[in-house]
């Protein structure tokens, strides 16, 4: 409810003020901000709508919590007034913390004692029945994933130990501790997620996967759950698919100019094979994504072939790998070529079968993209005639390879200019790009803010190596020349290696030198 009197924010502009107690609060706004922050300013995001965020504060012309609001908000900030006391009572009421999850902790671990004390029914009875959305351990579950989520975590780790059990969330790529939790609680918590996931919850033994869905924020979430038999009981691994967060638009995929003309005019061609290499956790998905959007008209036909589906997108026929029901890329990839397809994306090339029809299919008037387990770009043609596949038919049909790293990107709010002592550059011994030697060189250092949880870093950004295969790269295939002569023959043709691609960026000011090399060497 909004009040018709106002008050001054701090830009001297007139701010509407709330009544809290009849004001709707969308759960998916509270996330926008952490419980600690929302805290000490006495801050409460109410509203999310058309990329505006509505926060209420006590203190509107707090210029120092503005700016950490619209630091950490990732949309445009509308402010409204409310009594302290009011919004504090309100994040009370509509955040979950730290001591939330603690709580939550205790109180599975005391409905665990008492599900299995003697005459109990087992822990599988704590969400069970009517009663299950409330009961500790399901609250507990909702909890933690909506934690993940805020905190822009791609995977959560639950590592069982000999007396207590470590959540983990991987944020930017390195693991944060979050919590620990007794042993009855992690039997629990594997219970739960268990049943969500639709595995059998008494088979410890052998590693399971499958996939839940849960609600965070307002919005649905997909987690894909893997478990692994160790020593002290079944670890979890939740990899986050936030669909939100799915960066679709190549644009946003940090390829430096001469990188993107390259890579966009091989997936522009109507036929050929398009391979994005790197180790696991390296954005090739999302780039494959980015390009099928890139490509994506109404009036073709595009299949993908994945295991797992990870995102489920409009437009597209996205079929489910399931090797115990026989269905494999090799049979999966044979049945969609005759599904009259124009553009083919396979979630990966595993074997000698799936690389010679993934070659045979790019040769015969379609546009193939998929991935491939390699160091570097040149690697990729020696790697597929080493899975069996003809020399001449490699070079025929490949038309690009990229090979990717992601990096922290310096957090952009506190990250601090800096001018570099000549050892540092010059006697690295590193190939910096277009730099006239001795000349003074401006890097950044990472400081740590609220924005980046003290890290100093936020988000990633992709350092790429883009080989366009051309007629001589062709010929050094079907003479079976190793990866290092045409990774030599590639750099006369302008392919810019990952490392130098990696420092270019450093001289950009979005990541530093210690994050390429981490990746990229």
């Amino acid at each position: 409810m909004l009040h018709a009197d106002g008050t001054r924010g701090a830009r001297g502009r007139e701010v509407p003020v709330l009544d809290l107690s009849v004001t709707p609060v969308d759960p998916a706004a509270v996330l926008r901000l952490p419980v600690a922050l929302c805290r000490r300013h006495a801050v409460l995001p109410i509203a999310l709508a058309g990329g505006r965020l509505l926060v209420v504060m006590a203190d509107p012309g707090d210029v120092v919590a503005l700016d950490d609001v619209r630091a950490l908000a990732g949309a445009e900030v509308q402010v409204a007034q409310a009594l302290r006391a009011d919004v504090l009572a309100a994040i009370d009421r509509h955040c979950r913390d730290d001591a939330d999850l603690d709580l939550l902790t205790d109180q599975v671990a005391a409905q665990t004692s008492a599900a299995q004390a003697p005459g109990g029914r087992g822990a599988e009875s704590l969400f069970e029945g009517d009663a299950a959305s409330e009961s500790p351990v399901v609250r507990f579950v909702d909890s933690m994933v909506a934690r993940a989520v805020a905190d822009r975590a791609s995977d959560v780790h639950i590592d069982p130990g000999e007396d207590r059990t470590r959540v983990r969330y991987r944020i930017d790529g390195v693991l944060h501790d979050v919590l620990e939790l007794s042993p009855s609680v992690h039997a629990s918590l594997v219970s739960r997620l268990k049943v969500m996931a639709d595995l059998d919850i008494a088979d410890r033994r052998v590693p399971q996967d499958g996939r839940l869905t849960v609600m965070a924020g307002g919005r649905e979430v997909g987690l894909r759950l893997a478990t692994l038999p160790t020593v002290w009981g079944e670890k979890l691994v939740l990899r986050v698919l936030d669909e939100s967060t799915v960066r679709l638009d190549l644009a946003q995929l940090a390829f430096g100019d001469a990188n993107r003309r390259r890579y966009e005019a091989a997936y522009r061609r109507p036929y050929g094979m398009v391979l994005v290499t790197g180790p696991t956790g390296s954005g090739k998905s999302t780039t494959l994504y980015a390009t099928l959007n890139a490509v994506s008209r109404p009036e073709l036909n595009v299949i993908t072939v994945e295991d797992p589906v990870e995102y489920r997108l409009p437009g597209l026929n996205q079929v489910q790998i399931n090797p115990r029901t026989g269905m494999t890329f090799a049979r999966a990839l044979r049945s969609i070529l005759r599904s009259d397809p124009d553009v083919v994306l396979l979630g990966e090339i595993r074997d000698a079968e799936t690389a010679t029809i993934a070659v045979e299919a790019s040769l015969t008037g379609h546009l193939v993209l998929s991935t491939l387990h390699t160091n570097d770009a040149p690697s990729a043609v020696t790697r597929l005639v080493e899975m069996g596949v003809e020399p001449y038919l490699v070079g025929s049909a490949l038309a690009c390879v990229v090979a990717q790293r992601l990096a922290r990107r310096l957090c952009d709010r506190c990250k601090e200019p800096y001018r570099a002592a000549g050892e540092e550059v010059w006697g690295s011994g590193l190939p910096w790009p277009h730099l006239p030697e001795g000349e003074p060189v401006v890097l950044h250092r990472p400081v740590g803010c609220a924005a980046c949880a003290r890290t100093g870093y936020r988000g990633r950004l992709a350092l790429h190596e883009v080989m366009a295969v051309d007629e001589d790269v062709e010929r050094l295939a079907v003479q079976r020349a190793p990866s290092g002569q045409i990774g030599a023959l590639a750099r006369e043709r302008g392919m810019v290696p990952l490392l130098q691609d990696g420092l270019a960026k450093v001289l950009d000011g979005h990541t530093t030198v210690g994050e390429v090399l981490r990746v990229a060497v």
